[in-house]
């Protein structure tokens, strides 16, 4: 067979590769991001970005060219190890299944996994063949924001719940003959095909409980008037989820830090009703404060309910899932770790000498 269509890539190639498919309009750091993690999670060597000329199951209305769609993927990838192509052009196929395998018969040495984001679980039993999927190929699923744990009540992970491997054990899915899937409770990505944001520079100002980034140029700020509506935003907000009774506020300042919002906010309800009640209030006012249609994700399950203010981004947890996900931690305290290391306090004279002398002796190495 004289099919290449991944360029540069040997047929008898035996690297681990992940399959990420999509339209990718447009593509986005959020498919950056479940990439890198793949590749730290599971262990692969490459990532295999599949820009599909048309998704079976969405309209063309809005979709970009396909040429386009592909240079913005390669720009976005920014990765030696994320290859970007549109392999269905040459193997003729169209659903997830065929080109699945396809490219099994053309590299049949390689390593194949599947990566999804975890809101496409419950989407899974509308593909074409989504039974085959599962015994033609390990799948991976990356938690995505509102779709943590709810995803797994699904029909299809439901169905192959005897064939799933614990994350701790991710390492091997490359390796096992499918089928075998797995869950990958991940640090959360926000980014959308929905909401995509364009890199902003920096500010200094801070306000309010905020985990902040101070180290902001003359020549990046910007202009007074934007910085005034961000911060109407981000008071509109606050003065909702208090109005709605949400607990334990914390605003992140992410400049600097991400291109897709300049704050993120985390709240509790203390349940899914009372989750969903806040994000929904916060939408209306939004709405009605001439920010226009705010996209809401997470509802259905209502552990966690993302709401996409812009400039805010906004993060409603129930107690549990909110401890498990830890995104304070993750988007600002390591920052802030590496930013101020704590200073080891000086050791009186007094105490050193206690110290010494309660240390167990050097061990003496055995004589070979």
């Amino acid at each position: 067979m004289s099919l290449h269509p991944m360029p540069g890539v040997p047929r008898d190639t035996t690297r681990r590769i992940g399959l990420l498919g999509g339209s990718f309009n447009p593509a986005h750091p959020g498919h950056r991001h479940i990439s890198l993690e793949a590749m730290k999670r599971l262990g692969l060597d490459e990532i295999w970005w599949l820009v599909s000329p048309q998704n079976p199951l969405k309209s063309g209305d809005g979709m970009e060219p396909l040429p386009t769609r592909v240079a913005r993927a390669r720009q976005i990838a920014g990765h030696p190890r994320i290859r970007v192509d549109a392999p269905e052009l040459l193997l003729g196929t169209r659903y997830t299944l065929d080109t699945v395998r396809a490219l099994r018969r053309v590299y049949p040495r390689a390593r194949f996994v599947w990566l999804m984001g975890a809101d496409i679980l419950p989407q899974l039993v509308d593909w074409a063949g989504w039974r085959d999927l599962f015994a033609a190929i390990p799948i991976a699923a990356f938690a995505r924001p509102g779709w943590g744990y709810a995803a797994l009540a699904a029909t299809a992970p439901r169905t192959f719940a005897r064939y799933r491997v614990d994350a701790e054990n991710a390492r091997q899915l490359a390796s096992c003959e499918p089928p075998a899937w797995c869950f990958i409770p991940s640090r959360l990505d926000s980014h959308s095909a929905t909401a995509i944001r364009a890199v902003r520079p920096r500010r200094t100002r801070t306000k309010g409980k905020t985990i902040s980034d101070q180290n902001s140029s003359p020549g990046t700020r910007q202009l007074p008037d934007r910085r005034k509506a961000i911060d109407a935003l981000l008071t509109l907000v606050r003065r909702s989820l208090e109005d709605d009774k949400a607990e334990d506020v914390v605003v992140i300042d992410l400049k600097g830090k991400s291109a897709f919002a300049d704050y993120m906010v985390i709240a509790s309800g203390r349940s899914n009703r009372q989750v969903v009640a806040i994000a929904d209030h916060l939408a209306e006012k939004l709405k009605q404060n001439g920010h226009g249609y705010t996209p809401v994700e997470g509802k259905q399950g209502g552990d966690w309910v993302l709401v996409d203010a812009g400039d805010v981004v906004v993060h409603i947890f129930r107690p549990e899932p909110r401890a498990f996900y830890a995104l304070e931690k993750m988007w600002a305290l390591e920052n802030e770790a590496v930013a101020k290391p704590v200073k080891a306090k000086p050791v009186k004279k007094a105490a050193a000498k206690r110290v010494s002398a309660a240390k167990p002796p050097a061990r003496r190495k055995r004589a070979s």
